[in-house]
């Protein structure tokens, strides 16, 4: 009686951790990106450090003023921590940073 209770102990305790996130499944990857340029930011891209393009301009049709911030949501669903971003000022400057880690850090800013 005992054995079969403690069966079913630890297999209620394995399905539990089965379905509870991983660590980096339940890391926050939201990032405040701050301009503190003196150019306004018209696209951004965060792409998953593990791909080979950049993934659409997260800003869409808006644009980031000097002096201002947007908190963005850089979870691609994969679980990956490690992102490369791609910033493109007006005027056309690219600013590229790579294996930012989105778990880690909170805000991102452009200088």
């Amino acid at each position: 009686m005992l054995r079969r209770f403690l069966a079913a102990s630890l297999i209620a305790a394995t399905a539990a951790l089965s379905l509870a996130p991983s660590p980096a499944e339940a890391q926050d990857r939201r990032v405040q990106l701050v301009n503190a340029s003196r150019s306004t930011i018209v696209s951004f891209h965060a792409s998953n450090s593990k791909r080979s393009s950049w993934e659409e301009d997260i800003l869409g049709n808006d644009v980031l003023e000097p002096g201002h911030s947007v908190t963005i949501n850089i979870d691609d669903g994969t679980g990956a921590c490690v992102f490369d971003f791609l910033t493109i000022l007006q005027g056309g400057q690219r600013i590229e940073r790579r294996g930012v880690n989105v778990c880690e850090v909170s805000t991102y800013t452009i200088r």
